[in-house]
């Protein structure tokens, strides 16, 4: 069966709805998957009548639960009522207050597995603020739902992936927050998904250094010699292709990060401006959660909203990633599901045990090229 996936339409306010609309009006969206958007069907028509004439006639099918969804149709379940104010382009407590019960409602069918995947629209991390929600976005929020003490945000693009070892965390709190035991925990989720969820036997990981030019050997700070370096050779004694730390400005500025599956920034606009300036249609996706769930790379938009200039590339790279990462999981459980016995044979050379079949990753006598590459580098 096609999966079922839960829109939330996020900031009424915003450029949500108009996003929504724009990639639900492609027919192929509906032959792949059947999306149910979590709103209201009022708040939406207000958005369309915003729109080009042509995707005013959005065939909407209201229904109670993702059980009465259909295949080849485009479903809503109201969270909301009909009068809630809407100020497009304009942010307000009310707007805040209806993103937070769209993406309650969906969340819940997601934790009954009424539904596959999760798709959230942009939110402003302001207004939805209240007594249930105490979180600075979604990618802690769906954390804390789904019983993790931490999950990892990443960015997620035909040119590169950036994941974050702060997400929505002050500047001036960024060094507390960098600590050797948080990189290896970040690098071990990183890792996992790009096997898991990216179908990446052995990903390359390159680290990012949080001083300018990677501290210049303490002079510039010594996180890196203390904390950051120390962590990856870590993760290289444990079979990680892990490698770093690189200075931010030369890493992108030459093209380096084309020669790594993914990268891992200390902090937000270290990763996410790089990421963005060159290619504004990314995906943010979750990784280290039970769940899969994705959104726009881009917010609320209120200075485009309500003018019928959103660019919905964004969001419908959301709803394939989305797609992509289910079947990939499918994919690897049914090939895990009766794995090769691992046996054990005396070798003739030495009389020892070895192996009969290994695990994925990098062979253990390639680890001394990781380490050589490194110290290279530092």
């Amino acid at each position: 069966m096609k999966p079922i996936l839960a829109i939330t339409a996020g900031d009424i306010n915003g450029v949500g709805y108009e996003v929504i609309i724009k990639s639900l009006h492609d027919s192929h969206i509906t032959e792949i998957c059947t999306p149910i958007v979590y709103g209201n069907l009022a708040v939406a028509k207000k958005h369309a009548k915003t729109l080009d004439e042509e995707l005013h006639g959005l065939n909407w099918r209201l229904i109670d639960s993702p059980a009465q969804a259909k295949e080849g149709t485009v479903s809503l379940i109201t969270c909301y009522p009909d009068d809630t104010p809407v100020t497009i382009g304009t942010p307000s407590k009310e707007a805040g207050r209806a993103a937070f019960l769209s993406l309650q409602r969906a969340a819940a069918d997601l934790q009954q597995s009424a539904v596959d995947a999760l798709v959230t629209a942009p939110i402003n991390k302001d207004t939805i603020q209240s007594d249930k929600f105490r979180f600075s976005g979604h990618t802690e929020y769906l954390a804390h739902l789904f019983g993790k003490d931490d999950a990892l945000m990443m960015m997620v693009s035909d040119v590169m992936r950036v994941a974050l070892v702060c997400n929505h965390t002050p500047i001036a709190e960024v060094p507390s927050k960098i600590t050797e035991e948080r990189i290896i925990h970040k690098v071990r989720i990183l890792s996992d998904s790009l096997k898991n969820d990216f179908r990446i036997e052995s990903p390359r990981i390159a680290v990012l250094a949080l001083n300018p030019h990677g501290g210049d050997n303490g002079l510039l700070g010594k996180e890196e010699q203390e904390i950051i370096n120390p962590a990856i050779r870590k993760c290289v004694d444990d079979n990680m292709w892990v490698f770093g730390a690189y200075a931010a400005d030369g890493f992108f500025g030459s093209g380096r990060y084309t020669h790594y599956d993914a990268v891992l920034a200390m902090y937000h606009d270290q990763g996410l401006a790089p990421f963005k300036t060159l290619d504004m249609n990314g995906v943010n996706y979750t990784a280290g959660l039970c769940i899969v769930r994705t959104s726009p790379d881009h917010g609320t938009a209120y200075d485009l909203a309500g003018k019928n200039q959103a660019n919905a590339q964004s969001m419908m790279h959301a709803i394939y990633t989305a797609i992509d990462v289910l079947k990939v999981r499918q994919e690897t459980a049914e090939l895990k599901k009766n794995p090769l016995p691992f046996i054990e044979r005396e070798d003739k050379e030495g009389g020892r045990p070895r192996p009969e079949f290994r695990t994925f990753g990098g062979p253990k006598k390639d680890k001394d090229i990781v380490k050589e590459e490194n110290k290279e580098e530092n």
